[in-house]
């Protein structure tokens, strides 16, 4: 018996029906384009949200968490609604309450939860929660839910029920990647292809830089990014931004005047809409890029498009940090082929592209400028291309 399905049964008194992992993420490129209908390119990490997890038939949700100093929240399900708990227990109550609107008799459960998706890292250890409790949900109580349609239903708890807009990339990555591949990815119809991603046969390493610095993207930053891109996606008369080819890219800028945007009610100045803009459109391009050099077996090519993609999202999109950017312009001074923040920024990690017998001294250097600034010491470690959740027990 596993250690989770075991603290199972010392809270509860009785075994688990099963035990469910669900990896968290990291994205090499395209970064808020999927709320924009746009392309993204995760791959799922080694570190996972494991459940353990029973039926009950009396309408009461209990959650733990192994890794919360708290103890049983006990819930009734239908009591569930937007805004109803705000604390970590909001993540598996949402997909609950999600299944439920969505038509499936949940009829409750009990879960305990054991986590080693770094929180506050820009890795997405929400979305790992959300998936592996629908994950575990669809499979016992016989629900039939393809992977890509429960990720969507996990995105609906964080968007509705937690309070978070994210796209739905994070939640796709954690419930539908391979081993061994990035996942190639189309938000808009969630069609998707499986890219290998076989770093140490090119003599390569991706590593990832968590600066420990925590963000929190219900503040409102990302709201009102979100917002920015949908106020210029409809002055620019399309649905998404999505549509709006690389080519084209001067003339919408153009067109997105103060004229423009006052009919859409702008939440920004026109400047730093046509910011978002640009970053959405050249982003949605290097995951195009990405894809070609991945297929055409280039692997180093790729670390400039990291570099590049870094830069937008700093001076566009302006959601780095100091810290972020330190990872960057230090790893590439001691030798990377690229890198950039990853996740939603204001803190959280970067991935940085490296020759594999690079790694070391390039990590050596960061923290060694983390150091030399004062900064927390960050936690660097190799991203694994994994696979995505699945029963384990």
């Amino acid at each position: 018996m596993s250690v989770v399905a075991r603290r199972f049964a010392e809270l509860y008194g009785y075994a688990p029906e099963g035990v469910w992992a669900a990896p968290g993420r990291v994205n090499l490129i395209g970064e808020y384009t999927d709320f924009n209908d746009g392309f993204v390119m995760p791959l799922a990490l080694p570190h996972r949200a494991v459940a353990a997890v029973a039926r009950r038939t009396d309408g009461v949700l209990r959650v733990h968490s192994a890794d919360m100093d708290q103890g049983v929240v006990e819930l009734v399900v239908e009591d569930l609604a937007p805004g109803s708990d705000s604390g970590w227990a909001a993540y598996p109550a949402g997909v609950v309450w999600a299944l439920r609107e969505a038509g499936h008799q949940v009829t409750g459960a009990d879960v305990q939860i054991a986590s080693d998706v770094p929180t506050g890292a820009g890795l997405s250890s929400s979305a790992a929660l959300e998936v592996v409790t629908a994950l575990a949900l669809n499979e016992m109580y016989g629900l039939g839910i393809e992977p890509d349609r429960l990720a969507v239903l996990a995105q609906r708890a964080e968007n509705a029920f937690v309070g978070v807009p994210c796209g739905v990339m994070d939640q796709m990555a954690s419930a539908c990647c391979t081993e061994g591949h990035a996942l190639f990815l189309d938000t808009r119809d969630l069609t998707r292809r499986q890219v290998p991603f076989d770093l140490a046969a090119h003599g390569l390493r991706l590593l990832v830089v968590d600066t420990r610095v925590k963000h929190a993207l219900g503040d409102g930053a990302y709201a009102q990014r979100r917002a920015g891109c949908e106020a210029g996606a409809r002055a620019l008369g399309v649905r998404a931004l999505r549509e709006v080819p690389y080519a084209q890219l001067p003339d919408a800028l153009g067109r997105l005047t103060d004229a423009a945007l006052s009919r859409e009610a702008s939440p920004g100045p026109v400047d730093e809409i046509r910011r978002y803009v640009r970053h959405v459109v050249s982003d949605n391009h290097r995951v195009e890029r990405t894809i070609a050099l991945l297929d055409a077996g280039d692997l180093r090519g790729v670390g400039p498009v990291l570099t590049e993609g870094h830069a937008s999202l700093r001076d566009d999109l302006r959601v780095s940090c100091r810290e972020l950017d330190l990872v960057v312009s230090v790893a590439n001074a001691a030798g990377a082929l690229g890198a950039r923040m990853t996740g939603g920024g204001f803190g959280g990690s970067a991935v940085v592209l490296v020759e594999e017998d690079a790694a070391d001294l390039v990590a050596k250097e960061v923290k060694e400028a983390f150091a030399a600034a004062g900064h927390t010491a960050p936690r660097v470690f190799p991203a694994v291309p994994s696979g995505g959740a699945c029963r384990i027990q």
